[in-house]
């Protein structure tokens, strides 16, 4: 038993040493770790360097059309000023007194195709406006709009993190997105109330931001329509859970078998970047040098996450060749008292890996693909999503100095880095913390076992 947790404890130190000793890129360490994983493990010897090829092609082959399409749509919803669209709506649905929950709303639904810092820059000048408007609140603003966006990027796929999450616990993506939504909602709402707390004892003003980023934001007439707008979003959100939900409930009906076909992620986020991507030229009418240079752009970005899933993927898969899944199972035994450690387990792993490199989606690839190698579904007591859960959980606990997103917020909020400690590292905690809680609940109450 004590030889695969000793390769377990050598592949995470690979990992969080190279990143945080030698800062090297987290591929790079991804892909060191699988392969001195896979060396350790048993084996034919001039089999382990392949096999982690072949598991780094498998996952990528498995997320990577899901990743690129994802990052097409959050680049059209930018460029058509669909997401302009959205925040405004929520605007003027909850209006000015009640700014707080429509900025929360609109990070949280633009966060679920658009990566967090993108959702962050777009978000920040309507906290500043607010703040011009109300003369106050504008740290809850920032505080709001930087969780709406934090917890469904950590919980709610296409975001890479919670898909690859998913994938790597053998989580079916339709249920990720509803257990995700309902997790990430609980988490959002006691956001705003931390965020009302946090305010009402901090006295941070609104300060001058030294420059103007981005083109002038258009007039509402020249905005697309609001159901145009929200389709790239909901779009696969249906088509996927309506499948989930139909080979739940009905796997037999001749319905079922459409909702397989339609619902099928790589073919659901393909209708709706093909819809994103008329609404693009629609709204744009870019030239043909301008729509290939856009796409390749957004490619490219989706390119450099879909690397570090696989290598991710490689990782873990090395980690069931080292046999780590039943030396687990003999320690923690096959109680659900066993499944409910794992949970916490799950969400300190993460945790540690957040604050060891800085990185949300990297702590979420790397600590599920540690647990999808440990972990029996069946022996959890509950369903394998509430894992994921936790692990999306505790990724947001820990953000401080080396992790993007506290200077983003820092710099954009312009705030003093005591302060983003404050606002962005204490809200980022407590939605940790909820989005933990809400899973112990929906794990005993709801096991879907």
């Amino acid at each position: 038993m004590t030889f695969p947790l000793l390769i377990l404890f050598i592949g995470m130190a690979t990992v969080i040493g190279l990143i945080m000793v030698l800062r090297l890129h987290a591929f790079f360490a991804l892909i060191t770790a699988a392969l001195v994983v896979s060396l350790l493990a048993p084996g034919q010897l001039a089999d382990k360097v392949g096999r982690v090829a072949a598991a780094f092609g498998s996952t990528a082959g498995s997320i990577g059309i899901v990743i690129a399409l994802a990052a097409v749509i959050g680049m059209c919803m930018l460029e058509s000023h669909a997401a302009d669209r959205i925040v405004r709506w929520f605007l003027a649905l909850f209006g000015v007194d009640r700014a707080d929950v429509a900025l929360m709303a609109s990070g949280f639904i633009l966060s679920i195709p658009v990566f967090f810092d993108t959702v962050f820059y777009l978000l920040i000048p309507l906290a500043r406006s607010m703040y011009r408007q109300t003369g106050r609140k504008y740290s809850k603003y920032v505080m709001v709009i930087a969780a709406g966006a934090l917890v469904t990027h950590s919980l709610v796929p296409p975001t890479p993190g919670p898909l690859v999450n998913a994938q790597n616990l053998g989580v079916d993506l339709g249920t990720m997105i509803i257990v995700g939504l309902l997790v990430a909602t609980f988490a959002a709402v006691v956001a705003i109330f931390m965020a009302d707390w946090i305010d009402a004892r901090l006295d941070i003003p609104m300060r001058a931001f030294g420059e103007v980023v981005g083109q002038e934001s258009p007039s509402d007439d020249q905005l697309p329509g609001l159901g145009v707008s929200l389709l790239p979003i909901l779009l696969p959100v249906v088509l996927i859970t309506t499948d989930t939900i139909a080979r739940a409930t009905v796997p037999d009906a001749p319905f079922a078998q459409w909702t397989a076909i339609l619902g099928n992620p790589n073919l659901a986020m393909l209708a709706a970047t093909t819809v994103a991507l008329m609404l693009y030229v629609a709204r744009r009418r870019p030239d043909g040098a301008q729509f290939t240079s856009q796409v390749e752009r957004a490619l490219m970005s989706g390119g450099l996450i879909i690397l570090i899933t696989s290598a991710g993927g490689a990782f873990g898969a090395m980690l069931q060749a080292a046999e780590i899944g039943p030396a687990m199972q003999r320690l923690f035994g096959a109680t659900a008292a066993s499944g409910m450690a794992l949970l916490l387990a799950g969400f300190f792993m993460a945790n540690l890996m957040k604050v060891a490199q800085g990185s949300s989606t990297v702590s979420m690839i790397t600590t599920s693909a540690m647990f999808g190698a440990m972990v029996v579904p069946d022996a959890l007591g509950f369903h394998p999503v509430y894992l994921a859960t936790a692990i999306g959980s505790g990724s947001m606990v820990g953000s401080w100095m080396n992790d993007s997103g506290f200077w983003i917020v820092s710099k954009m909020g312009v705030m003093t880095e005591a302060e983003t400690f404050k606002t962005w590292s204490a809200i980022a905690a407590t939605v940790g913390v909820a989005g933990l809680l809400a899973t112990l609940v929906l794990a005993t109450l709801m096991p879907l076992t």
